[in-house]
């Protein structure tokens, strides 16, 4: 298999995760996440890009819901899609309504909770490597 294509098993279609041009429907993407049984535990992900040095990741999250906390070896942006979302981050809550964006510097710890239900992208950029 193509390092360009990721296998997500029978519930997706293969799709292209690089290249140099890719598109995409986000409120399609969206709903195909809500309808898949992952949905249930109270959110649902999929890497829509994904080169050495960048990565898009859709996330569809249920009201109420919480991703616990992580942090990268990279900057990361996170940009609310749909619906709203709370982000905790170096003891601040940012309010993340549709539209909005966070940009964190790398290794900064931060958590997601679901206002309502919602879809947000998180991009990561890793650095160079020397």
């Amino acid at each position: 298999m193509s390092d360009s294509v990721q296998n997500r098993g029978a519930a997706r279609a293969l799709e292209p995760l690089e290249g140099p041009f890719l598109e995409f429907d986000l409120i399609g993407q969206i709903d195909q996440l809500r309808h898949e049984e992952y949905w249930q535990s109270g959110h649902n992900s999929k890497t829509i890009v994904k080169y050495p040095d960048f990565r898009m990741v859709l996330t569809a999250i249920q009201k109420g819901s919480r991703i616990s906390e992580h942090q990268t070896a990279g900057r990361i942006s996170i940009q609310t899609v749909r619906g709203h979302i709370r982000a905790h981050a170096e003891g601040r809550e940012v309010s993340l309504p549709q539209d909005h964006l966070l940009v964190l510097d790398r290794q900064v710890p931060y958590d997601i909770e679901a206002v309502e239900d919602s879809a947000f992208l998180l991009m990561l950029a890793w650095p160079a490597e020397t």
